[in-house]
């Protein structure tokens, strides 16, 4: 799908449909009026009679329209215009693509995007619109012996601004947000994929071939590497399963080698049974997302090289299955992490921690001036947050604030938890340094807890994305999350260096 920015009117705007917007009770936007006076009060008429109200994500398609060059006019309900904020906006875009689809248009021009949002420029308007627009043609079919018919026809989308003197941000809002879906859905792609094919193995040569096409130095360590460097919390996770473990580091350089990295930390458990501690049978099939953050970190890192951003990242993935066999972990083993730290593991379903404890420990080689890790970590962030906002914990107010305001600047939400020493006494353990599950109650706070014991040596923060990495039911998919927020993170931080 191509992307262009317009700054001008509706009128005499060619192409297959041309979409406008409708607030309630009937009134139009700007654009929507001056094409309504070309039309001789065709459109309002059309309102009066009470085809459309203008409540929000309606639609109304219009063939034919009197004194226009166009072959449709798409009009979207955009609720009341007092109440017209960043959601609003999002959702009526979404309404335009789906209802876009369900046409033959092959173009159409948006005049959604000069429509006044509440403390959002151009750019971002136009940014999160190339995003929707992306993601609204993604499909997953790869697996299929037949691919999906039937697909989108849409293929150039002309977004409309008001003001001309934003025109190079937001030519420059489509890069990034082409780039950010782009990153949505190498993520998406891996968290959809069956754990039979993507297993660690798997997941070690997708990177290397990222690698090939954009310039990244990639490193895979065995399980022999592992042994040396004495993680043996990771391997306890993997030696249950006949699928090898892997350690998998991926550099992209956009600075001077001495300028400290970021680096992301992402879970990578590519089918988690739960181990000995064997998960209910209902909905297991779903643990084949428990790579997603994993998944997230080459996202990020196709993003920020396609972007060819100024800044130094580190993108580290410890890659394995958690699986019930006779040589797996038990609950009430104790094993020494790569950190010299000793866990008796009480719950071996509480291994993402586990395999996350040494890869912050190895990411200290870096000296890092950030270490973001990101894990689909606890059921009790679902319970929390449910499925609209990440769980954030961090070390670090500083860090954690410019999460926060990335997560609210992309709309790819996230809450701070704390991160207090009056949790750490509920993984205390009889019988080594420390428990790697603390109760049921705060289990997303002791999780953090525990992952903090490894990141002393740098600022860190923690996103458990158990609740917004994938949905279930009829729409059941990985939604490529939290992409947008570590990419916007990303973005902030080269630009202020750039300064």
């Amino acid at each position: 799908m191509d992307f262009g920015i317009k700054v001008g009117t509706p009128v005499k705007q060619r192409g297959d449909c041309i979409i406008m917007g409708v607030f309630e009770s009937r009134k139009l936007t700007d654009p929507a009026k001056i094409l309504d006076k070309a039309t001789d009060e065709y459109i309002s008429g059309i309102l009066r009679q009470g085809d459309m109200e203008g409540k929000a994500n309606t639609t109304l398609l219009l063939h034919n329209v009197p004194n226009t060059l166009c072959k449709r006019v798409l009009l979207i309900g955009l609720g009341k215009e007092q109440e017209f904020g960043d959601k609003a906006y999002l959702d009526a875009i979404r309404a335009a693509f789906n209802a876009l689809h369900k046409t033959g248009s092959v173009d159409a021009t948006f005049f959604l995007t000069d429509v006044p949002v509440k403390e959002k420029d151009d750019a971002w308007k136009i940014s999160q619109a190339v995003i929707i627009g992306i993601q609204s043609i993604y499909r997953f079919d790869s697996l299929k012996s037949k691919s999906e018919e039937n697909k989108p026809r849409l293929r150039k989308i002309t977004l409309n601004i008001a003001d001309n003197s934003q025109l190079g941000a937001c030519k420059e809002a489509i890069q990034q947000g082409q780039a950010i879906a782009h990153g949505i859905n190498v993520a998406k792609d891996l968290g959809n994929l069956a754990a039979n094919v993507c297993t660690p193995t798997y997941l070690a040569k997708q990177a290397k071939n990222m690698a090939k096409t954009h310039k990244l130095k990639v490193s895979v360590l065995a399980q022999k590497d592992m042994e040396k460097l004495g993680m043996g919390a990771l391997l306890s996770v993997a030696q249950g399963s006949r699928q090898p473990a892997k350690l998998i580091v991926a550099e992209y350089q956009g600075r001077a080698k001495m300028e400290k990295p970021v680096v992301l930390v992402g879970k990578g458990v590519t089918f988690d049974t739960g181990g000995i501690s064997l998960k209910p049978a209902a909905n297991m099939d779903e643990m084949k997302y428990d790579m997603c953050g994993a998944a997230s970190v080459l996202g990020t890192l196709t993003a920020i090289a396609e972007l060819k951003l100024p800044i130094n990242i580190v993108g580290i993935i410890p890659a394995t299955e958690n699986m019930p066999d006779g040589n797996a972990t038990k609950p009430g083993d104790v094993v020494t992490s790569m950190s010299g730290q000793t866990i008796e593991v009480l719950n071996t379903d509480a291994e993402g921690r586990l395999i996350l404890c040494d890869a912050l420990t190895y990411a200290e080689r870096y000296k890092p001036d950030a270490v973001i890790d990101i894990a689909t970590l606890t059921g009790a962030c679902v319970i929390a947050l449910g499925h609209v906002a990440t769980g954030l914990i961090s070390n670090n107010n500083e860090l954690a604030q410019e999460l926060l305001h990335a997560a609210d600047d992309v709309n790819d939400r996230a809450w701070q938890m704390p991160l207090w020493d009056d949790y750490q006494d509920l993984l205390k353990s009889n019988f080594a340094d420390m428990a790697n599950i603390g109760g049921r109650a705060a289990g997303t706070i002791t999780a953090g807890c525990f992952l903090s014991r490894f990141t002393k040596k740098y600022r860190w923060a923690h996103l458990d994305i158990a609740g917004t990495a994938w949905n279930s039911g009829k729409e059941k998919g990985s939604t490529g999350r939290p992409v947008p927020l570590l990419t916007q993170f990303l973005i902030a931080r080269a630009n202020a260096a750039s300064e």
